[in-house]
């Protein structure tokens, strides 16, 4: 019979996809078919005094019934017969747990078949089994399901960190989930989590008087939002069946911050992204790929991976290429006057001209007439390659051959592939694809696209100490995209 009618374990296998970051803490949750916030609980990843507060208060023989308590039966039977009404119920945890996979009306048959479910739940699974079950699936209100999903929605904080007036309310609102949601019937839910406490666990192990004593704490008044730092990446990391990956919470909450203060001061419909990568091991620690949420920014779409025009961001890996060929030195004199190559005039950003400046003084000022100088030196297709050996395919239109505006930003790419470049450049000239998914392990060692030399000395140009003093400094470039 077990093997003709095996448990439906579809809505337990259904679940909430959980993104970590590189030490495991929760960057985002994203909701399971339907909208459902059902996390994945073990009795591992809650507090030791949840399960004993679950056991005592909802079946305090659990540890040695094969699934059916004879005697919570009996005891049930008993007191319905003598008032004519339900008293108490007799559903042990691997009833509920049955109930919970197989939802069905509250009959007498019902009832027959979550008995020989619990059997078969404690034959296939044992105890663990069944208190992962009834976890997961446990109502916390509304669409929230299991424990994790409770504790991250109304405390705001994991499972595991819950103390035991906290978790006392837990394990109340499953016998009344939508009459005991703290945040519509906050005085009910707080009578239920006091009765859990001080009456049907009051022996539960582990719990102290002074654990009592947190029942002065007020239940929550709202609902929280579930994590959702790094939207972006998160949702690819669920497309690909990625959980854990190289962010850092506190750095990513941080860079989310930055960049949402800095768009309080663009035009409504301007955006913002970024990148924070570790250099040596190109493990990208913090990524804003958008402004989530925001329609007009177009905020779902992840910029990190848009293909656009890079502008002067690719100069610094053209003039690596130049000291490296010998065509030009940090100090060489270069002509920033007007000129034609063929049909192509190009034109600095503010239509001006600087005369006779040095290789690096042009490179700091981003002057385009020398970099467009320099790439007629070493030729386009040197350049394109380069790029490419880096890490930043340029996107052509079709049909179309490298020429000279790709000094100037005159190929795609995108910004994961620009912050590639510039970890090259800072890397002595070795090239590794960024890496965000923590069980991505290199394999193989970076690969030299220049010569440590022309690498350092870009990198010297292009470094600026900080206002009042303090480290050297850090090198940057900036680049206006054409479109």
């Amino acid at each position: 019979m077990d093997r003709v009618f095996p448990p439906d374990l579809s809505r337990v296998d259904s679940l909430a996809r959980v993104v970590v970051d590189a030490q495991g803490r929760t960057l985002s949750v994203l909701p399971a078919p339907g909208g459902i916030w059902r996390v994945e609980t073990t009795a591992g990843d809650v507090p030791p005094h949840l399960v004993n507060l679950l056991i005592a208060a909802e079946d305090a023989r659990f540890a040695w019934h094969p699934g059916v308590d004879p005697i919570a039966m009996a005891r049930a039977s008993l007191q319905w017969a003598r008032a004519g009404r339900v008293v108490s119920g007799g559903s042990t945890l691997s009833m509920q747990a049955a109930r919970l996979l197989e939802p069905r009306p509250r009959t007498l048959r019902s009832k027959l078949i979550e008995m020989a479910r619990a059997l078969q739940l404690e034959a296939r699974y044992g105890k663990a089994g069944v208190l992962k079950i009834w976890l997961t699936l446990a109502p916390m209100g509304g669409n929230l399901e299991g424990v994790r999903a409770g504790a991250l929605a109304w405390f705001g904080r994991e499972a595991r960190n819950l103390d035991p007036a906290q978790s006392a309310l837990l394990v109340a609102i499953p016998r009344r989930p939508e009459a005991l949601r703290p945040d519509r019937h906050p005085e009910a839910a707080r009578v239920a989590r006091d009765r859990t406490l001080l009456v049907r666990a009051a022996g539960a192990e582990g719990i102290s008087a002074a654990d009592r004593a947190l029942l002065a704490a007020v239940v929550p008044s709202e609902r929280l939002p579930m994590p959702g730092l790094a939207p972006h990446l998160s949702r690819q990391a669920a497309r690909e069946g990625a959980t854990r990956t190289t962010l850092d919470a506190g750095l990513q909450r941080a860079l989310e911050g930055l960049l949402e203060r800095a768009r309080e001061g663009l035009p409504g419909r301007v955006s913002t992204a970024a990148i924070v990568a570790d250099l040596h091991t190109r493990e990208i620690r913090a990524l804003v790929g958008g402004a989530w949420g925001e329609e007009a920014r177009a905020g779902a779409l992840d910029l990190t991976q848009a293909v656009r025009s890079p502008g002067s961001a690719m100069k610094p890996l053209l003039y690596a290429l130049a000291f490296e060929d010998g065509v030009a030195r940090p100090d060489s004199l270069l002509d920033d006057a007007p000129m034609r190559f063929g049909t192509y005039a190009p034109e600095n950003f503010d239509h001006g001209f600087t005369g006779r400046v040095t290789a690096a003084e042009a490179l700091r000022k981003s002057l385009n007439m020398p970099a467009v100088l320099l790439l007629d030196r070493i030729g386009p297709l040197r350049f394109a390659t380069a790029m490419k050996r880096a890490g930043a395919i340029p996107r052509l239109p079709p049909g179309a051959e490298a020429t000279l505006p790709l000094a100037l930003g005159g190929a795609g790419v995108t910004l994961r592939e620009v912050v590639s470049v510039t970890a090259m450049l800072g890397d002595a000239g070795r090239a590794a694809p960024l890496r965000w998914r923590a069980d991505d392990v290199a394999t193989e060692p970076a690969a030299p696209v220049l010569a440590p030399r022309a690498a350092a000395q870009v990198a010297s140009i292009l470094t600026r100490g900080f206002p009042g003093g303090g480290p050297s400094g850090v090198a940057g470039k900036t680049g206006t995209s054409w479109g």
